[in-house]
């Protein structure tokens, strides 16, 4: 699938926090549209992909001087009390147009210089690691959450083609842990895996956030009901992962690796 990109100049970047995000102050999309396209995402029921009459993941709008807007946010937003921002609600801030555009990484250099209270970087992407130098100049302010969805590539293929391999994902949260960036896995949402799953995730990171349609796509599954996932597990002989039961599951086997307080379950695991 090709991806073709138009530039925009916005007038804003931080948006207020609300419903799932309600946690935090703001949202902070560098982009506008993915790439990676997966088949799940809920975003493509969404106004900004519905009204844009082009197929999701076919376009990725770029938010030409994005840093320089979101200086003088959130130097008018501290003022007024704590920032916490989530990035990103509603695109990944490490697709692949950010080899080139670099919005993500201007944007962070924008926050090492006027650091938020908290911010959570959420990605699929091993290309976070390019920042690593960046993310540890914001130190305990900062949390990347590492979207693995499941350790089998067959899924992974099926689901999400376009994304990045498992075995990359797991390597680059490896890395961020290491390099003392604090970091969570996010199996959300959670597809068909393996029993050692969670030994995998024990290597990469000390953290887990477990999450389904269900729970996280902020209507109950109905957003995600609506985009046709029931038919393609249902074709595919996984019908029983594609039920609220499938999340205990997960859970019972995380808890045979991580200790409580390390896991957590849904909108808690992505809060500051």
């Amino acid at each position: 699938m090709r991806t073709g990109l138009y530039y925009k100049q916005p007038k804003t970047v931080l948006n207020k926090g609300t419903g799932f995000l309600s946690g935090y102050t703001h949202s902070l999309n560098p982009y506008a549209g993915c790439a990676f396209a997966c088949s799940y995402c809920y975003v493509r029921g969404m106004p900004v992909s519905l009204f844009r009459q082009q197929e999701w993941g076919t376009w990725v709008d770029v938010k030409q001087g994005a840093a320089e807007v979101l200086r003088r946010q959130l130097r008018t937003a501290k003022k007024r009390g704590p920032v916490t921002i989530f990035m990103s609600s509603s695109t990944d801030p490490y697709q692949p147009a950010e080899y080139g555009e670099r919005v993500t990484r201007s944007l962070l250099e924008t926050m090492a210089q006027e650091p938020p209270d908290f911010l959570l970087v959420q990605t699929r992407s091993p290309l976070v690691t390019r920042d690593i130098d960046l993310l540890k100049r914001l130190g305990d302010r900062v949390r990347v959450s590492m979207t693995i969805e499941t350790d089998r590539e067959d899924m992974r293929k099926l689901f999400s083609p376009s994304a990045p391999p498992i075995a990359a994902r797991l390597r680059a949260l490896a890395a961020l842990s290491e390099a003392g960036i604090a970091t969570q896995a996010a199996i959300a949402p959670l597809l068909p895996s393996s029993e050692s799953f969670p030994r995998l995730l024990r290597q990469a990171t000390r953290r887990v956030c477990i999450d389904d349609y269900f729970n996280g796509d902020g209507s109950g599954g109905k957003r995600t009901q609506r985009l046709g996932l029931e038919a393609l597990y249902r074709k595919h002989g996984l019908s029983e992962w594609y039920h609220p039961e499938a999340l205990q599951l997960v859970i019972e086997r995380i808890r045979q690796e991580f200790r409580d307080g390390e896991w957590l379950v849904s909108q808690e695991g992505f809060e500051p």
